[in-house]
């Protein structure tokens, strides 16, 4: 019976790293979106505290939301393209390995033992799984790999720049919906608000307290938003601007 246990979890350990890979996506998306709230939001309450008119906010508001998005779906390349790089190594060393002589199950069994499956199952499991996709069970059982799950730097990029340009569409929604004297206000409790919403989601994937990484994210957002504010209003009092 223990054996069998132990079999299923083997087994499992696809469906897990699977799991896991879409929870980091959706984590990095949650990301996205409360950078694009902070970001954008610290620079149309800066314009705002310089002026009430809804051209320089729209188009301070507007660059910010196309910097924002590009450097973010640029980072998420490069940073995703790297780790392509790695697994494709990985998986090209791991080739060459099995390539050369040797026995391969062998190690593939000592794998599977240090994951607690007793000798004589892990090289059961060795053996079947070798006939099976011999490549494929080292990259499983050695370096949790899949070779067809390798990351995309494109789907990485456009998903960062997707939920950058969504988390920003608030702040922009709100500076410019309201009236002039009401823009600033309504922004800030609009963005305090999302951010303690993505700040409880991150934190619910993450399996982490949402309160206090609630908390953390808010005080966050209106520390930036109050100096920005701070600054455009000290930088149009002083006639700077």
């Amino acid at each position: 019976m223990k054996n069998t246990e132990q079999l299923s979890r083997t087994y499992d350990l696809p469906r897990t790293a699977e799991i896991a890979s879409r929870l980091n996506w959706l984590r990095a998306g949650v990301l996205g979106a409360n950078d694009g709230i902070v970001s954008v939001a610290a620079v149309v309450v800066g314009v705002a505290g310089v002026t009430t008119g809804t051209g320089p906010i729209l188009t301070a508001g507007l660059a910010a939301v196309v910097g924002g998005a590009i450097s973010m779906a640029l980072g998420e390349y490069v940073s995703v393209s790297s780790q392509r790089d790695s697994q494709h190594a990985m998986i090209s060393g791991m080739r060459d390995r099995l390539a050369s002589a040797g026995d391969h199950v062998a190690g593939l069994a000592a794998a599977y033992r240090q994951k607690g499956l007793s000798p004589q199952t892990a090289l059961l499991v060795a053996r079947e799984l070798s006939d099976h996709d011999e490549l494929q069970a080292h990259l499983d059982a050695q370096l949790n790999l899949d070779e067809d799950e390798v990351a995309s730097p494109w789907h990485a990029a456009l998903a960062s720049a997707v939920s950058f340009l969504l988390g920003a569409l608030l702040p922009m929604l709100a500076i410019l919906l309201p009236p002039a004297g009401m823009r600033v206000p309504v922004t800030f409790v609009a963005v305090l608000v999302a951010l303690a919403a993505t700040g409880a989601v991150g934190a619910m994937i993450g399996g982490g307290s949402r309160t206090r990484a609630s908390v953390r994210v808010v005080l966050g957002g209106a520390l930036a938003l109050a100096a920005t504010f701070s600054i455009g209003t000290m930088l149009g009092a002083a006639g700077v601007v």
